[in-house]
């Protein structure tokens, strides 16, 4: 099979678009659409639903991508092994991380990191924990993190680091001025939470169970999706809400929020997920030392 052909039904699929890949590609949309049809007749399947102006990959068609990620992934980790040979620390790492990390953490991370090994390039992919370890499964990524314990035998799991949960108010909340909060507090002041299923959420709820207390002792006035929408709320002195102080950071330096430690003290971990048995990249390895570092030295300041 021409590796060419492969190589740009790869870029079509990632793009959903004829016009995107040519670009990508530099090269003409009859020159990419005349490869794709070469590998549809290779195969003796269509690999794309062209309907509307819009495509979208058939059963074989996704087949195929799944497969060809893999392959360009091989490509890419016998590329980083081989340069290891001279000690170089290079070559591209996948990285699929849950939401709260891809957006508040890693930017950070990942760009302290390009500084010390500026030969890494660094692809990053979010989704949920079950997303991420879906990748990992599926070798799109080389290593995922995320905010939940993954029971499986497939893959190596490390606790990477962790952070403290604060409850999260306005400057101008009568709790605003207070070093610490206690479990039974919680109830006289109205909330803001996250949606039913969200992680944050169900450590919430643990949090309550602990203390012999009920989601719905609550004074629940919105339940949001985001962070950032939380956030917003909160800010407006519509209610409080239990978040990663990673999350409040920036809020907090501008004065706009107030964070609180809660009495006892709750903390959110962290994990890397990676298969068993795959090749390890060097520049893996300085990545997780990398995050290691960072959770050790970012830890909730003293007031």
């Amino acid at each position: 099979m021409a590796d060419r052909r492969l190589q740009v039904f790869h870029a079509v699929a990632q793009q959903l678009s004829f016009t995107k890949a040519a670009d990508m590609l530099h090269m003409t949309q009859p020159a990419v659409t005349f490869q794709v049809r070469q590998l549809e007749e290779h195969f003796g399947a269509r690999l794309f639903d062209r309907t509307h102006n819009k495509i979208r990959l058939t059963e074989a068609g996704n087949r195929a991508y799944q497969y060809a990620e893999r392959i360009f992934g091989l490509y890419e980790e016998m590329e980083s092994a081989v340069r290891e040979l001279t000690g170089e620390v290079s070559g591209i790492l996948k990285i699929g991380a849950s939401t709260t990390l891809a957006e508040y953490f890693l930017p950070t991370i990942l760009g302290r990191f390009k500084k010390s090994f500026p030969e890494v390039q660094i692809r990053l992919k979010e989704s949920n924990t079950d997303g991420v370890a879906n990748l990992v499964d599926t070798n799109i990524v080389d290593l995922g993190i995320v905010e939940a314990y993954i029971d499986s035998k497939n893959y190596m799991i490390q606790k990477c680091g962790e952070q403290e949960m604060v409850l999260a108010v306005a400057p101008s909340h009568p709790l605003a001025k207070r070093e610490s909060v206690k479990a039974e507090d919680l109830g006289e002041h109205p909330w803001i939470c996250r949606e039913e299923g969200s992680a944050t959420r169900q450590i919430l709820l643990d949090f309550l169970e602990r203390h012999n207390m009920t989601y719905g002792e609550l004074d629940v006035v919105m339940e949001l999706g985001s962070p950032e929408s939380i956030k917003g709320a909160i800010a407006a002195g519509l209610g409080m809400s239990i978040m990663t102080y990673g999350t409040v950071k920036k809020e907090l330096k501008l004065g706009t929020l107030a964070a609180i430690r809660l009495d006892p003290s709750l903390r959110r971990p962290f994990y890397f997920i990676h298969k068993r048995q795959k090749y390890q990249l060097r520049a893996m390895d300085e990545l997780i030392n990398f995050i290691y570092q960072y959770f050790n030295e970012h830890e909730l300041p003293n007031r």
